[in-house]
């Protein structure tokens, strides 16, 4: 009996896949099977890196760079991976995001009232228009073979806010209310569109402030399981959205959170 967590013959296209998270929905991509897990970053040397492990491990991966915040430079490497596989996408994981203005920064605590515009537009592009970007250069590829699947990584900051992420907090929410309406308006071409809300996870971004044990104390006071998100914990849900398992769900918004924030 095909294990209903099986992807065969689906390709599945993952943003910011050169590290962390994005890293390990690659591999779990590849582990159940998928005929195709196109590994996005906006260092190519890191996407290549990535597709050698999944290479090496008898899985098939494309690495291609391309910048989510570029309209053009997402349908150039959405052009070319359905061209290389000779189908269009079947699974999109908008999993490129940053908390701050640039790649892999983060945010300062500035007090938004304190703020200037111009600073704004790092999150904005990356965390929302990212998302836009991907999905309008995917989604008719998924129309015309009237199939697909839509992952977004948001924050528990876009469902509960965080006072000193008010920017992020409204991006990440952005990108939730948008796979929402993405569900309402796709279901007809049997297209789901749902969002993955996380807590702290390890991540090379947070890594360095980990080794502050008296500072993770404090933190994981706000948790429930007390201990930090691995990768692994994000990517297991991702590949339940992602398969057969998950055919009757969509505009949802499932939190992996460690008991951070409940859903009301």
């Amino acid at each position: 009996m095909k294990n209903i967590l099986d992807l065969e013959g689906r390709i599945g296209m993952i943003t910011g896949a050169g590290q962390g998270i994005g890293r390990q929905i690659a591999l779990h991509f590849a582990a159940h099977n998928a005929q195709g897990v196109v590994v996005n970053d906006y260092h190519l040397e890191r996407a290549e890196k990535v597709a050698a492990e999944i290479e090496s491990a008898g899985g098939n991966a494309l690495p291609l760079q391309a910048d989510v915040t570029d309209y053009e430079s997402v349908g150039r490497m959405v052009d070319t991976a359905k061209s290389h596989y000779s189908q269009p996408i079947d699974i999109l994981v908008n999993n490129a995001g940053n908390a701050g203005a640039g790649p892999g920064s983060v945010q300062s605590g500035v007090p938004f009232w304190e703020s200037e515009p111009e600073s704004w537009e790092g999150w904005l592009k990356v965390n929302l228009n990212g998302v836009l970007n991907s999905c309008r250069a995917t989604i008719p590829g998924m129309i015309e073979q009237k199939e697909g699947r839509i992952i977004t990584i948001i924050s528990d900051a876009g469902r509960v806010g965080e006072p000193h992420l008010s920017v992020y907090s409204a991006a990440k929410a952005g990108a939730g209310g948008f796979m929402r309406a993405l569900a309402k308006s796709l279901g007809k071409y049997n297209i789901n569109a749902n969002s993955v809300a996380i807590g702290a996870t390890r991540t090379p971004r947070i890594e360095n402030r980990l080794e502050d044990t008296e500072r993770v104390r404090k933190m994981l006071k706000n948790y429930v399981i007390r201990r930090i998100g691995e990768p692994d914990d994000i990517a297991n849900m991702v590949l339940f959205l992602s398969s057969d398992a998950s055919s009757w769900i969509t505009g949802q918004t499932y939190p992996v959170n460690g008991g951070y924030s409940f859903n009301q």
